[in-house]
């Protein structure tokens, strides 16, 4: 796999409605397959493969380009930054991090929380909330009014790292669905469909960019491409999990936010077996991706999520691994590749 190309994309910094930087890269690397590129306005970048000349619909790939984040709502009279949650956390991932404000211009600050000095015996046992924590900028209260107001956002800092067998960072969720697409069209052959390659926006905050995009581009048939939470990791159950790391890309049938295309899952489990490509079955009431905004967006669409496991997410320790992920990149140039098939035999 092409470690450089994944670096590149997880470590910059794309909170929701402030996708710019990540846009930027992936705009770049689909101009390299895509016949042209269009911007949308929501912040989605969408790279168009032309229709062949036997061309029978629309293929749309989606995966988004942001990560959660933060939105600075006060400055206090210490310089401390106050902020609201800008997708799904955990609180207690972000104590002891380092963050990326982006304000007049880009601050490091810290979120540090009262030390276990300082704590009585009832407050240690207590998990910190969001309202509990705050950003150190290091700075004086009027430096820091200065640079930071309200409306701001900011990010997490972290490289992506190899430990042992697993890649591990923050925002691979969903920066990994990211190089996936965009391998995967590289990779890909001749497809039949006019195929998108959708890098979407807000996802985190109600799967909003792929709404309107689909919405433009009216797909027949419409796949997210995004992580899935990996059932191996510390307090999950021993035995029967879902997922686990390392045995191939994930196929959802199901999660709380959508049921995948029947014929969808099983034109994908048949490509993955007649090609080799090791895969596992993903099924759970939790969760959801953009795959939602894909199947009821306009007219609606035959749609489903190819996903690749991952330990940890919503932290900035993400870890996949890179089987996994190369299994996600020939599925998914296999579906653009045979996607017309589907059309071929009905609903």
């Amino acid at each position: 796999m092409d470690i450089a190309l994944l670096r590149e994309l997880a470590e910059v910094s794309g909170p929701p409605g402030a996708e710019e930087r990540v846009r930027s890269v992936v705009r770049t690397h689909l101009a390299r397959t895509a016949d042209r590129v269009d911007d949308l306005p929501m912040g989605c970048v969408d790279g168009v493969r032309a229709a062949p000349g036997d061309a029978v619909g629309r293929l749309m790939l989606a995966a988004h380009m942001d990560e959660i984040g933060l939105m600075i709502t006060h400055v206090d009279d210490r310089g401390f930054a106050s902020f609201i949650p800008l997708g799904g956390w955990d609180a207690r991932t972000l104590v002891g991090q380092r963050i990326l404000v982006h304000g007049r211009e880009d601050l490091l600050g810290v979120i540090g929380t009262t030390p276990v000095h300082l704590l009585d015996e009832v407050a240690q046992g207590k998990a910190p909330t969001m309202q509990d924590l705050t950003i150190d900028l290091g700075l004086a209260p009027d430096r820091a009014r200065e640079m930071v107001r309200k409306g701001d956002v900011a990010t997490r800092v972290r490289d992506l790292a190899q430990i042992g067998d697993l890649i591990t960072g923050k925002a691979l969720d969903d920066r990994v669905g990211i190089y996936v697409m965009l391998q995967a069209l590289a990779a890909a052959g001749p497809s039949r469909m006019e195929v998108h390659a959708t890098a979407t926006a807000q996802e985190e905050v109600g799967l909003r960019g792929a709404r309107t995009a689909a919405h433009r581009i009216a797909p027949d048939i419409a796949v997210a491409i995004d992580t899935c939470p990996a059932d191996d990791g510390p307090g999950t159950p021993a035995s029967g999990p879902s997922t686990r790391l390392g045995e191939g890309v994930a196929i959802r049938v199901m999660d709380a936010s959508a049921i995948g295309h029947r014929g969808l899952v099983d034109l994908l489990v048949d490509l993955a077996g007649a090609r080799g490509i090791p895969y596992q079955l993903h099924v759970s009431d939790k969760g959801g991706t953009d795959t939602a905004s894909l199947q009821m967006a306009g007219g609606g669409a035959i749609a489903g999520c190819i996903s690749i496991p991952t330990r940890y997410v919503h932290s900035s320790v993400e870890a996949c691994h890179p089987t996994d992920i190369d299994a996600a990149v020939a599925l998914t140039a296999a579906l653009i590749e045979q996607a017309h098939v589907l059309l071929a035999t009905g609903i």
